[in-house]
């Protein structure tokens, strides 16, 4: 799903503040105060720029850190990872492939049955399609991936 970058003034009308701020300034949002931190529906996360499926809710997990927490991507070729040396520490960057929207970070703290990563996600940068939507919303070839 490559598509052309959005201008400014697209972006500004299509995002919230936060939004915004998050995805095209490297913000972050909020712990514990925004909207997919403990979110447990079925379904998948798509990036709010491009619409770009990167997440599955199957993949979510709670690391109390306040942030959706992910030990996966969908596909990792749709993540950029950048080093972030921003904050007095050394961490690493995920940035939407499609859109260049800040996401978060990836640490090697996840679960180690997982994985051992933990993608921590604004849910500023990220949309919800719960299972019941993804059909109508044009993501339905995501559907087998929801079958615990």
């Amino acid at each position: 799903m490559t598509q052309q970058k959005k201008t400014e003034q697209q972006l500004r009308q299509q995002l919230t503040e936060m939004q915004y701020s998050v995805t095209q300034e490297d913000a972050t949002e909020p712990a514990f105060n925004n909207t997919y931190w403990d979110n447990n529906e079925l379904g998948i996360y798509v990036d709010i720029v491009s619409g770009e499926a990167l997440f599955s809710s199957l993949d979510k997990f709670d690391s109390h850190c306040g942030w959706p927490s992910f030990s996966k991507p969908l596909k990792a070729r749709l993540l950029i990872e950048k080093e972030d040396n921003t904050l007095f520490s050394q961490r690493t960057e995920v940035r939407s492939e499609n859109s260049d929207a800040h996401l978060g970070h990836v640490f090697e703290d996840g679960p180690s049955e997982l994985g051992g990563l933990r993608y921590c996600i604004n849910s500023a940068s990220l949309r919800f399609i719960g299972k019941e939507q993804m059909q109508e919303e044009g993501y339905a070839q995501f559907l087998p991936l929801l079958t615990p």
